[in-house]
């Protein structure tokens, strides 16, 4: 009832750590790296592959970011293919697809073997259809029909995300059928699996049993007795969802099922840490109008995805501009004005930042939907309206002592606390409205909040000013 999966490479232990290649935080030395560029110039093969051979796939992506591209090509040669197996999906997406084109297809073919289902789906993904064809024509009949099924799902999905690497027992057996079979398989065991899923003669999963469990169980046990309710994950289901689930109910492992139930493959935690950490990542750069930028990523690819969001800005910043040239009169008349008036803006900008991420941060963990979004609105209101409160007192007292007029004093602390009020309301209902629409709230957020703060800001502090003060 399993599948063949590869032995894995051994991890390093902290008493393996080589020290002339890794410093005590776990980070490659900058004397290490230089040893592997002068290799690599010397075109030293040997002396390349006795460098890379110890150290941990992870650390050999790492290395990899701080190489250039002509030494890459000349150091991914000389990787070993269980090591090169291992080191691929480690890679930033822009480095491995660079990596990808140097890497003879036969030696790629032989390298995604020693990977588990979804590692090596991953991989392939990102050949191009040629390459991919020779890579896939010179694998096994089982791996390649592994890896092109993985590719048939969407790109976000479950099913793309599984390993179909698992380790099922029928319904109708016990404790010791099960252990017994797991100890003939020997290598063919699952390279990694946390549960046993227990299936009916249909091959759908009515339970699991951890391991541990497992063990801990007289022989005479029949699974049945002993399983546990399982959180099953359908093939078609987001990847955010699935790490949503996993998170709420602390999960390890769950299994896949396809459209009529049955049992396909496996999701463990492991994934879902990536999953994760590149949710996150997305939404921090989202916030800041980036794109998906890594260390391989070109100039040219950086400013394509840094210019659109900048141009938005501009725009947004004009109708600031326009504000301030509407009230051209009064300022000319108090000059004051000029000066005092980027204040308001700025901590309008920051209050509703603050008050944008939270929101954000909210809804993609699921802590804020319809049912608590009032509640959440009037919290960050009341907070907006006592940052203003305490706030306010503090600038229109200097703004007062600094002009030696007590209105410009009284305008500004009015205008500081009416537009943090807007901040707050536009931090929260921006990320909720776009949320609402099904648009992503990291995305656009940002800018509809800033410009905002900006509009109101200065219009709320100059409209007084010109009531009060003209």
């Amino acid at each position: 009832m399993t599948t063949t999966a590869k032995a894995p490479l051994p991890p390093a232990s902290h008493a393996d750590i080589d020290h002339d290649a890794l410093d005590d935080d776990y980070v490659l030395t900058a004397s290490f790296v230089e040893k592997v560029v002068d290799a690599s110039d010397a075109g030293d093969g040997l002396k390349l592959r006795s460098l890379l051979e110890d150290l941990h796939p992870a650390d050999v992506a790492d290395l990899m970011g701080f190489l250039t591209a002509e030494h890459r090509a000349v150091v991914v040669l000389w990787l070993p293919a269980d090591l090169l197996a291992e080191t691929l999906p480690e890679l930033d997406d822009n480095i491995r697809e660079e990596v990808l084109e140097r890497v003879p297809h036969l030696i790629l073919a032989e390298a995604l073997q020693e990977l588990d289902s979804d590692d090596a789906a991953a991989v392939v993904e990102d050949l191009e259809d040629d390459q991919r064809e020779r890579v896939l024509a010179a694998m096994p009949e089982v791996d390649r029909a592994a890896i092109e099924s993985s590719l048939r799902y969407a790109e976000d999905s479950a099913g793309r995300l599984m390993q179909r690497e698992v380790m099922a027992a029928p319904s109708f057996w016990n404790v010791g059928d099960t252990i017994d079979h797991i100890r003939k398989q020997g290598e063919d065991l699952p390279e990694l699996f946390f549960d046993i899923y227990i299936v009916d003669p249909s091959n759908r999963p009515v339970g699991g049993l951890p391991v541990s469990g497992l063990l801990r169980a007289s022989r005479s046990i029949a699974l049945t007795d002993i399983m546990e309710p399982i959180n099953e994950i359908a093939v078609d289901q987001d990847q955010e969802e699935v790490a949503y689930i996993f998170e709420k109910y602390h999960l390890i492992s769950a299994p896949v099922i396809d459209a009529e139930g049955r049992l396909v493959g496996q999701i463990t935690v492991d994934d879902i840490v990536n999953i994760i950490q590149e949710e996150n990542r997305e939404d921090i750069l989202r916030l800041a109008g980036v794109s998906d930028e890594d260390r391989g990523s070109s100039v040219s690819e950086i400013v394509r995805g840094r210019v659109p969001w900048l141009a938005i800005n501009l725009a947004t910043a004009m109708l600031g501009a326009s504000v301030i040239a509407f009230f051209g009169a009064t300022i000319e008349q108090i000059v004051a004005l000029a000066v005092l008036m980027p204040i308001v803006s700025a901590i309008g900008g920051n209050a509703g930042t603050q008050a944008l991420t939270v929101t954000v941060r909210a809804l993609a963990t699921r802590e804020l939907n319809s049912s608590n979004a009032p509640r959440t609105f009037r919290r960050e209101l009341a907070v907006g309206l006592a940052n203003g409160l305490v706030l306010a007192p503090l600038i229109g007292s200097a703004a007062a002592l600094w002009s030696g007029d007590w209105r410009i004093g009284a305008v500004i602390a009015v205008s500081m606390v009416l537009n943090l009020v807007v901040a707050a309301t536009v931090g929260v209902l921006t990320p909720l409205t776009l949320s609402k629409l099904k648009f992503d709230p990291a995305v656009s957020s940002a800018v509809f909040v800033t410009a905002t703060t900006d509009f109101f800001g200065f219009l709320i502090f100059l409209g007084l000013a010109t009531l009060v003060l003209i």
